[in-house]
């Protein structure tokens, strides 16, 4: 059930009393540039998708408020914790919650309040969340995981900053070198390749972990950009243009993408209702989103629900494209090489893998009309990449399909799961231990910081 409006904008505001460490200078009441609910002004929201949907988004009136609060609130219970900085230390703050994860609160000596509120808010599932169905949701997903995702990947990274109010946090914090990208691709892929594992979003699972170190570093990147990036310190974050860094609404995109393809797959075949395979994949997407801290109102369970409030969020948020940062961060992310090593065959995955990702970023989340877009963002799949893209199908979907007809067939099943846990688990590899950090290197640590860093 969402909260009603009034208590909405009461808990933005109560942010400022509750972390003033970190949210003290933030004034609540004023509206960042990056949020917009004027017909006129141009939208995130693709051409096509804007000219049919947009007058209708911004007529509702209720929904386009909630919107301009969720751009202000950022992860109360996580950003309590990371905002302990300066009293911990942020290695022994990821320290501190990794043996909360792994073996529970008590096993951490004076564990802090922001600690256990921190873990109390992940460990219960909610009353809207079937778990019986996130679990059916992450068996049916390993097909896509294991088959789909490594192709497809590195395109869903590129949807992240499509937009320079949302993307500018990934420049500030080093994403741009190529290293970096590459890390940050495998920790995204990281996190939504572990979830699909049997048992891995259960309390002492390795997914569970993994949402709470990514919300923890979200939380890191705010603490970081608004005591140190700031206008006013010298640097390029204006709260008065940008808002908070990383708010809850710009994480729903990535974490409830699963959700909004299966909803709009459903939409465009002329149906409402999801099937039962369709609605578990749905769910484990929901209780994702959970873990990693979004509320119950951003993460509708009905398909129509679904692509309302994805294309709210797109609708009213400020067009903008900067090359210096979405540029940048596309150009580094397209031309980093994600081979596991130089030889012929994982030059020849990669150049795929690129087309591949290219042409499913367009179509997703693009159109194939509205081509303007691609160009400017320099993405434009090209003759050779669409090529590409049909020589890989001819090695993805035989085996999607295969392995989606083993999943309903009794005993196939059971032989089909195991070798599809066997391939996430060696994907898994691949993609290498995900720190879930920024890049300390970019902020230079408080003369207090540095000794509570060295005591810890």
């Amino acid at each position: 059930m969402a909260r009603s409006l009034e208590a909405l904008w009461e808990k933005v505001h109560a942010q400022k009393s509750r972390i003033p460490s970190l949210y003290g200078d933030i004034d609540f009441d004023v509206t960042p540039e990056r949020f917009t609910d004027d017909i006129k002004t141009r939208s995130a929201l693709p051409e096509s998708f804007s000219r049919k949907y947009r007058a209708g988004i911004l007529a509702d009136k209720e929904k386009v408020e909630r919107a301009r609060a969720y751009t202000l609130l950022g992860d109360t219970v996580s950003d309590a914790y990371a905002a302990l900085m300066p009293q911990y230390g942020f290695r022994h703050l990821i320290t501190m919650l990794k043996k909360a994860c792994d073996e529970g609160l008590e096993a951490v000596d004076n564990a802090p309040q922001e600690l256990t509120d921190f873990i109390s808010a992940m460990e219960s599932p909610p009353h809207w969340v079937d778990m019986d169905l996130v679990r059916e949701g992450a068996r049916l997903s390993r097909n896509q995981m294991a088959n789909l995702a490594p192709y497809v990947i590195r395109g869903a990274f590129v949807a992240t900053f499509m937009n320079k109010y949302s993307g500018l946090p990934m420049a500030i914090t080093g994403t741009l070198a190529n290293e970096s990208v590459n890390q940050r691709i495998n920790e995204t892929a990281s996190f939504f390749t572990t979830a699909t594992l049997p048992g891995s979003l259960e309390r002492f699972g390795p997914g569970f972990k993994a949402a709470a170190m990514v919300r923890l570093m979200h939380s890191m990147v705010r603490f970081n950009i608004i005591k140190r990036a700031t206008i006013d310190k010298g640097g390029p974050w204006d709260p008065a243009v940008y808002g908070i860094p990383i708010p809850q609404v710009d994480q729903m995109p990535a974490g409830t993408m699963p959700a909004y393809l299966t909803a709009f797959r459903a939409l465009r075949k002329g149906r409402k209702q999801f099937t039962a395979n369709e609605r578990a994949i749905v769910e484990l997407s929901r209780y994702q989103c959970f873990l990693l801290g979004l509320p119950e109102e951003l993460l509708p369970a009905e398909a129509p629900e679904i692509i309302n409030t994805m294309l709210t969020y797109s609708g009213t948020l400020r067009e903008g494209y900067d090359d210096e940062t979405c540029g940048e961060l596309t150009r580094a992310t397209m031309s980093v090489y994600r081979g596991k090593n130089k030889k012929l065959l994982s030059k020849a995955h990669n150049l795929v893998e690129r087309s591949f990702s290219k042409v499913f970023f367009t179509q997703a989340f693009l159109g194939r009309k509205d081509k303007s877009k691609a160009q400017e963002m320099g993405v434009e799949p090209h003759l050779i990449d669409y090529a590409l893209f049909t020589v890989g199908n001819l090695f993805v979907v035989p085996r999607l399909i295969a392995y989606r007809t083993l999943q309903d067939i009794p005993v196939a099943n059971k032989v089909a799961d195991k070798i599809l846990v066997k391939r996430i688990k060696e994907l898994l590899v691949d993609y290498g231990h995900a720190e879930y950090t920024t890049d300390a290197n970019q902020y230079a640590p408080t003369t207090q910081e540095s000794k509570q860093e060295t005591a810890a």
